[in-house]
């Protein structure tokens, strides 16, 4: 353990830091603290920084923004902390070169975290924090995993009661930086996870008659999460284009339990930010005409 005191503030500043990897001052502030003034989480994040828990670069193309990230040091502090355990990025990077060139895409999954977060604070719903999990790592055989951006919890109902809802989703946060068609790609990989079950080395498989193993999602999920695909850096058009592949894509899948069993939605970044996540914004890739919210049943 190492033998830094780190206040509660601090401590969670650190710690949405290093789950997230990344965020602007302006994002930091309304994650951990949009009640007070900037000017106190700026001195968070000096404070921090003076301490080697965290560092920045500055994006000269984003009016001189800066954007935080964990060192080694404050990742290796933070992993050492009971809510952080088990939740640590797969990926983490604490080189400012490297962060530099994953800027984009990961400041854009922080903002999208942001989207989920102040709707819940508006609704009085439960979504804290640390409940956006990016880059959740689910193993689907023969050394292949799927990794969505992040992986969500969020209590529907009031924050402060016990008969709420939690509902969990995986999220895909598209910047059109690939093609439609490599972006449906991404729902077969899901698919096998729905039905992966891992086999010990020297164990058959279930023969017919058997029960058969449970798949290994179930571990770790009562329901499979909810697949939202969340879509950025493209007008109209383009958002047309992607949707319609990931409804290809849907139908190319083969017969099974997946697609009726897991809502899968697609929504503009700009719409989230516009009309909240909980407004009909979503359109189910069954179904792209209709425009429903990701929290209710939308599955085909």
């Amino acid at each position: 353990m190492i033998g830094v005191d780190v206040g509660s503030g601090d401590r969670l500043a650190l710690g949405v830091l290093t789950q997230y990897r990344m965020a602007t001052t302006e994002q930091m502030h309304r994650v951990i603290a949009p009640d007070v003034r900037i000017e106190q989480t700026r001195r968070r994040l000096a404070r921090l920084r003076a301490e080697g828990l965290v560092d920045r670069i500055t994006l000269p193309q984003a009016g001189r923004t800066r954007a935080w990230f964990p060192t080694a040091y404050g990742v290796q502090l933070a992993s050492e902390w009971h809510e952080m355990r088990g939740h640590r990025p797969s990926r983490t990077v604490s080189d400012p070169t490297a962060v530099r060139l994953k800027a984009g895409h990961t400041l854009t999954v922080t903002e999208t975290a942001l989207a989920f977060l102040e709707d819940a604070r508006r609704h009085g719903e439960m979504c804290r924090p640390l409940d956006w999990l990016p880059e959740v790592h689910h193993p689907i055989g023969s050394g292949e995993a799927v990794i969505p951006d992040a992986l969500l919890y969020y209590k529907r109902g009031p924050a402060d009661g016990d008969n709420g809802a939690m509902l969990r989703a995986f999220v895909e946060v598209d910047r059109a930086t690939m093609g439609p068609e490599r972006l449906a790609a991404k729902l077969p990989a899901y698919e096998r996870l729905h039905r992966y079950v891992t086999v010990a080395p020297g164990r058959r498989r279930p023969s017919i008659g058997q029960k058969p193993e449970l798949e290994d999602w179930r571990r770790h999920y009562p329901l499979f999460p909810r697949l939202l695909f969340v879509l950025d850096g493209t007008g109209p058009v383009g958002v047309e284009n992607r949707i319609s592949a990931l409804r290809a894509g849907a139908g190319q899948l083969a017969p099974s339990r997946f697609l009726h069993d897991v809502p899968i939605l697609a929504a503009p970044l700009a719409d989230l930010h516009h009309h909240g996540p909980s407004a009909p914004v979503w359109r189910p890739v069954h179904d792209p005409d209709q425009r429903v919210g990701w929290k209710g049943p939308s599955g085909p």
